[in-house]
């Protein structure tokens, strides 16, 4: 019997032939990942402490994200402790305020295909994407990869879940993780990889195929992954990413999946999920007409080069609603940059957006765009716990970059098809 794409990562970096479900195993680590508020401040005094450093700095990859840019005195220190320790340690890769870590990492060149990776954030299994195996893991865990390289982990089953098909207009990744999140829920996929493919996939670009790993958070995942093709070799190759072998990496065909999940990508509609769970998902029409204060397009799950250039092609030509807010924090400064030499942001910014900097900003709830008490946002990030935004009290509804502007246009929730040009 053959093992999933996930399994045989796994066996690379343990040095076995073969691993199976529920085998405990320690691993290389290829790739660590930590960022402002996982990092240093944790980390420093417990390496001090045990009288250490890094194990290999060409390793490690610190980005901030989290605290950038300082609105206080706090989040000024906890940059600047990070900042003092990649210098200490002789970090080389360091990315300080250029975006968030996990659109900043494959755009920088550091994920593979085959690559077993760590990272100190929940939404790590972004990296599956590019048919890496990345997980998320606490500060704890953390000290333990910076100090010996390596990382236990009982082998995750994997759930195959398969899309065919093809999306229709102002239909999108995000509308395809909703409806996963509704189907299985938060603990559908506990402690499980959950492995994307299917025409639904392959068609998409990689800032679309992004969304599915990064999502896998919801449901519980240990990460997400998809089998590279020629699509991914074409990215990696225009960012300096390693490319070699790189298509050797897919799932057996005799491989053993716990379970299988069929979806078909042509019959999907907009979705959006109610507060406070991304499994309160369910068609746009479910929700329609209610009223938003605010309409964020950010994180690292909605703010990409093709979110900001869905929510321009919904809005061109149209106003903001009066009584709403629109915000829009670009996932780096580099999407800035090309959201500006094409034209996304002065189509936004002439509707009425409001551009906050890159990061992970409300999404977090950290820095401009919080939510006050009583507040109503439709947001283009992966997760609307109570308090996730700002105030507890507030209530975040989920959706696509085409749905969050749509609803910045009507001031309130509407399909983005009634609203868009769909000729």
């Amino acid at each position: 019997m053959g093992m999933t794409l996930s399994e045989k990562i796994i066996a690379d970096a343990c040095g076995q032939d073969i691993v199976r479900p529920g085998e405990i195993v320690t691993c290389k680590v290829g790739l660590a990942m930590t960022h402002d508020s996982s990092g240093a401040r944790r980390q420093e005094p417990r390496l001090k402490e045990l009288g250490v450093d890094v194990w290999d700095p060409n390793k490690v990859v610190v980005i901030t994200d989290h605290y950038v840019p300082a609105v206080d005195a706090l989040s000024a220190e906890i940059l600047k402790i990070t900042r003092d320790w990649v210098k200490d340690q002789g970090i080389p890769h360091f990315y300080d305020m250029q975006g968030i870590c996990h659109i900043v990492l494959p755009e920088r060149g550091h994920l593979h295909p085959g690559l077993f990776a760590v990272g100190g954030d929940s939404h790590s299994p972004t990296g599956g994407a590019f048919g890496s195996f990345m997980v998320g893991i606490g500060a704890t865990d953390m000290t333990g990869v910076l100090v010996t390289g390596e990382i236990w982990i009982n082998v995750p089953p994997t759930i195959l879940v398969n899309w065919s098909g093809s999306l229709s207009k102002y239909v999108t990744a995000k509308d395809m993780m909703l409806k996963l999140c509704a189907e299985i829920g938060l603990n559908g996929a506990n402690y499980k990889v959950v492995e994307f493919a299917g025409d639904g996939v392959t068609s998409l670009s990689m800032d679309e195929r992004m969304v599915l790993p990064n999502m896998t958070a919801e449901v519980g995942a240990k990460t997400g992954i998809i089998a590279p093709d020629q699509v991914t070799v074409d990215w990696l190759e225009e960012h300096g990413a390693k490319t070699e072998g790189a298509l050797d990496w897919f799932s057996d065909s005799d491989c053993e999946y716990e379970d299988t999940l069929n979806f078909d990508a042509s019959t999907l509609s907009p979705q959006v999920a109610a507060p406070h769970s991304p499994a309160n998902a369910a068609p746009v029409e479910d929700y329609k007409n209610i009223a938003v204060q605010q309409a964020y397009i950010g994180a690292c799950t909605g703010a990409k080069l093709e979110d900001l250039q869905m929510a321009a092609a919904v809005i061109k030509g149209k106003t903001v609603a009066t009584d709403t807010r629109f915000l829009v924090a670009p996932a780096s400064t580099r999407i800035t940059a090309a959201a500006a030499a094409d034209g996304t942001l002065a189509t936004l910014t002439a509707a009425g957006a409001i551009l906050l900097p890159s990061g992970c900003g409300a999404c977090a709830g950290l820095g401009a765009g919080i939510l006050s008490s009583g507040d109503t946002c439709i947001s283009s990030t992966n997760r609307n716990f109570p308090g996730r935004m700002g105030s507890a009290h507030a209530k975040v509804y989920l959706g696509s970059p085409y749905a969050v502007a749509a609803a910045a246009v009507a001031g309130r929730i509407i399909d983005p098809r009634e609203v868009g040009d769909v000729a």
